[in-house]
C-alpha cells in the first residue's frame, strides 16, 4: 500500500471506459454529480428490489418474520463472511462502524490513567466515542497528529508507534481514513501494536467492496475490526460487520441486552427485537452483484476514475494532491490556506458546491487549509470531475 507519488508529477491518469450497464443500476438524480459515494453509498436497483421483497414479507406476516429472523440473519451473515474471507461465528452484523466501535470500546476493560490512542485523521464520531469511554473510566485519549502530506504508511506508523507508552491500552485506528482517504492501520502497524500489548480496534468503514478483505482467523490482524457494507459493498443502509478475534468474543458486551443474549457472540450483538433487519438480509445481494461485475474489475474502474478526478483538481483548480492509497476509489486534495479550516466553513463550501455546481463532495476542516475528498463509483463519469475542477477554480477565487 505504498504511496504511488504526487499526482502533480505522475503520468496523466486516463479515465476508464464506463462499465456496461452502469447507467441503469442506480436511481440517483441525474441532475447532480454524486462524487461522494464514500459517505453514504448508493444502493443498486437489484438490491433495492431485494430489500423491498423482504419488507413486503415482513408486513405480510410480522410474527413469522421476527420468529425466523435470528436464523435468517445467521444465514445472511454466513454469506457475508464468505465474501470477506472470514468465519460467520467470528463476526456480528451491526448498523454501522460507529456502533461497532462503541461495542468494542465497551468490551475492553479500561483503567484509570490508561490511554486510548487515536489520530487526528479519525472519524469524528468515533473519536468522540473514545473520549466518552475514557472519561467514564478515568482514562485519557491521546491524539496523534499526522501531517496529511506524510509520504507513506511507514511515516504514519512511525508517528503512531512513537506515541505508545506503557499506559496505552487501546488504539482505535482507521484502515482508510475518512477525511484524507489514506492507509493508517496497516498489517505491520497492527502487528507492532500487538507486540506492545495494545488492544487494536480498526475502523475499516471504507474496506468492504472497495478493497480486498480477508478477515481470516483473526479480525484482519486486529482485536476488533469493523467495516461498513452500505458504502462500497452495495448493501442498503445501514449494514456493517464487527469481526472479533477469538480471545475477545466471550467478552463482547452488546449495547442492548436482548432475548438472544445467552446465545453468545455474535447473536447477542445482533438481536434487538423489532428492528429493521432488512438491510442485513439484503446485503448478500449487493455482494453478489459485485461478484457478477467482477470485484477486481470494479475496483480498477473506481481507482482509475478517482485518480483522474484528483488529477483534474490539481491541474485545473490548482489544488494540492494528498498521498493516495492505490486501488481505492477515493482521493483527497488540500484546499488553499484559509479555506474550510473550521467546521462551519467546510459545510458552507459543500453547500456552495452543490448549489452552484450541482455536485456532491466531502469537505473536512483542517488547520492550514481544509481537505476535499472525491469518490468514484460505476455511475460517475470523467466530465463530472472536470465540471467540479473548473467550478472550484472559480469558487475559490471569488
Amino acid at each position: 500500500m505504498k504511496n504511488p507519488g504526487n499526482p502533480r508529477t505522475a503520468p496523466a491518469a486516463d479515465p476508464p471506459a464506463p462499465l456496461p450497464g452502469s447507467t441503469t443500476l442506480f436511481t440517483l438524480d441525474p441532475g447532480t454529480a454524486h462524487l461522494n459515494h464514500g459517505s453514504y453509498g448508493a444502493v443498486p436497483v437489484p438490491v433495492q428490489r431485494r430489500q423491498a421483497e423482504l419488507r413486503a414479507a415482513l408486513e405480510r406476516d410480522p410474527d413469522g418474520f421476527f420468529q425466523d429472523a435470528p436464523d435468517r440473519i445467521a444465514r445472511a451473515r454466513a454469506e457475508i463472511a464468505a465474501a470477506l474471507g472470514g468465519h460467520p461465528d467470528r463476526l456480528a452484523l451491526t448498523t454501522n462502524v460507529t456502533e461497532a466501535v462503541a461495542v468494542a470500546l465497551d468490551s475492553v476493560p479500561l483503567g484509570a490513567r490508561e490511554q486510548v490512542l487515536v489520530t487526528d485523521h479519525g472519524y469524528g464520531a468515533v473519536t468522540r466515542a473514545c473520549e466518552r469511554r475514557a472519561a467514564e473510566a478515568g482514562a485519557v485519549v491521546r491524539r496523534v497528529r499526522i501531517s496529511p502530506h506524510a509520504p507513506d504508511e511507514d511515516a504514519v506508523a512511525e508517528r503512531v508507534l512513537a506515541a505508545v507508552t506503557p499506559h496505552t491500552r487501546i488504539a482505535v485506528l482507521d484502515l482508510v481514513s475518512s477525511p484524507t482517504a489514506r492507509a493508517v492501520a496497516t498489517p505491520a502497524l497492527l502487528a507492532a501494536l500487538r507486540e506492545r500489548g495494545v488492544t487494536t480496534v480498526v475502523d475499516a468503514a471504507h474496506a468492504p467492496g472497495a478493497l480486498p478483505v480477508d478477515l481470516g482467523g483473526a479480525a484482519g490482524g486486529a482485536d476488533f475490526w469493523a467495516g461498513n457494507l452500505h458504502k462500497w459493498a452495495f448493501a442498503p443502509r445501514a449494514a456493517a460487520v464487527l469481526a472479533v478475534d477469538r480471545p475477545w468474543r466471550p467478552e463482547v458486551r452488546p449495547l442492548t441486552l436482548s432475548w438472544e443474549h445467552d446465545r453468545g457472540f455474535p447473536r447477542r450483538v445482533e438481536w434487538r427485537g423489532t428492528f429493521d433487519y432488512t438491510p442485513w438480509l439484503a446485503a448478500p445481494a449487493g455482494l453478489a452483484l459485485i461478484h457478477r461485475i467482477g470485484a477486481d474489475r470494479l475496483r480498477d474502474h473506481n481507482d482509475r476514475l478517482a485518480a483522474h478526478g484528483q488529477r483534474l483538481l490539481v491541474e485545473r483548480a490548482g489544488l494540492r494532491a494528498l498521498p493516495a492509497l492505490p486501488g481505492l476509489g477515493m482521493r483527497a486534495v488540500r484546499l488553499p490556506p484559509g479555506t474550510a479550516e473550521q467546521e462551519h466553513a467546510a459545510k458552507a463550501l459543500m453547500t456552495a458546491v452543490h448549489r452552484i455546481l450541482d455536485t456532491r463532495v466531502a469537505v473536512r476542516p483542517w488547520p492550514g487549509g481544509g481537505i476535499l475528498r472525491i469518490s468514484a463509483q460505476l455511475y460517475n463519469r470523467p466530465e463530472e470531475y472536470r465540471r467540479l475542477a473548473d467550478g472550484l477554480a472559480r469558487l475559490l477565487t471569488r
